[in-house]
């Protein structure tokens, strides 16, 4: 009697390296969503820290407005003043004209003054780079939420095809990670804007 030499498992074999496959894809999944929510995360604190900048820079630059326009109308009542009074002697007069001289040298440096940056003119340019800056955070944190949402739920469909060898759900899995790698890429480059979502 012959016996036969045992058969190799190729049926478990297949089966390890198609479990160690979709571990490893997991393990890439899991590395993107860190990335996706360290993004996303960034993004919301920049929106905010721009919003607070912005918001300190208009208040500053209101005051400076603010002041200005009170130095400009001191300057109107002296000009009013000094043409009520054409006798006002000269010593007088001399000393309200260097008043007026004074008031406006501070309205041409509230208004520009790109020494300090402080200026109405370098404030309003530097509010609206803020805005800017705070606009495109608002736009980028969308699409790292979604990619988020898309990751974690190709992971566990991952996970449970791990477990019941669908492979219906490894599609589906492989889908939603796709589309979330791509939102997340997107998240930080802003190749594209998805008309709704940011």
């Amino acid at each position: 009697m012959v016996l036969d030499a045992p058969q190799p498992d190729t049926e478990g074999n297949g089966r390890r390296e198609r479990d160690r496959a979709i571990g490893i894809y997991i393990g890439v999944l899991a590395v993107v969503l860190a990335i996706c929510s360290m993004g996303g995360g960034n993004a919301s604190k920049e929106a905010t820290l721009k919003t607070i900048d912005a918001a300190n820079t208009w208040a500053f630059f209101q005051a400076k407005n603010l002041r200005r326009h009170v130095l400009r109308t001191e300057i109107d009542e002296l000009e009013l003043w000094l043409a009520k009074e054409p006798d006002m002697p000269a010593a007088g007069r001399q000393a309200v004209e260097a008043r007026m001289k004074a008031y406006r040298a501070q309205v041409e440096t509230l208004t520009t003054d790109p020494k300090s940056g402080e200026g109405l003119d370098e404030l309003w340019a530097r509010g609206k780079a803020l805005e800017s800056s705070r606009d495109m955070a608002l736009a980028r944190d969308p699409y790292f939420d979604y990619g988020e949402g898309f990751l974690q739920i190709a992971i566990v469909l991952a996970s449970v095809a791990l477990i019941s060898s669908g492979s219906l759900l490894l599609w589906v899995s492989g889908f939603l990670g796709f589309a979330g790698t791509l939102l997340t890429v997107n998240g930080f480059l802003l190749l594209v804007r998805v008309p709704g979502l940011g």
